[in-house]
């Protein structure tokens, strides 16, 4: 996980672009649904039950989610993996995002679970970053200029529908 706090502004200062809201201006769809398949398959296969996929995500910052149930997992609570649009990034949440901090999250988090999902995203070439620095407010290079789009936080900015 992306968790040096310079390297991770720097990284999500990097990907922000003022044109830019949805996808980076070198997003290839049909490449980054191949990819996100894969691990969606990937994680069906490491935990043993089929994962619910949205797939189906229009007019967002993000490319999809995965739900891995709390049945399959050691940690007995639902997972969940979002995939936003820009650099490859991940974020992992427990129950749901914006539930609990990193800090909570790793606690709730059974190891063998969190190493599953970092291996898959690993093998994928997927940047885990931390969803708690997400919650900051947004100050990048994208502003409004007429356009309907809300973006108040990083975590509007690369993970959630605008």
């Amino acid at each position: 996980m992306l968790a040096d706090d310079t390297l991770l502004w720097r990284l999500l200062r990097f990907l922000d672009h003022a044109d830019c809201l949805e996808v980076p201006a070198n997003y290839q769809h049909r490449r980054t649904m191949a990819r996100f398949n894969q691990l969606a398959q990937r994680l069906d296969r490491d935990f043993g039950r089929q994962c619910e996929v949205d797939r189906q995500v229009q007019d967002a910052s993000f490319h999809g989610r995965i739900d891995i149930p709390a049945t399959a997992t050691g940690t007995l609570r639902r997972l969940v993996i979002v995939i936003s649009n820009f650099g490859n990034l991940a974020v992992i949440a427990v129950d749901n995002p914006g539930v609990w901090t990193d800090k909570e999250a790793a606690q709730l988090l059974h190891p063998e679970d969190d190493t599953r999902i970092r291996r898959a995203l690993a093998d994928l070439t997927y940047t885990l970053i931390p969803e708690e620095p997400l919650w900051q407010r947004y100050n990048g290079a994208w502003t409004p200029d007429n356009r309907p789009a809300r973006v108040d936080t990083w975590w509007d900015r690369y993970f959630d529908y605008l």
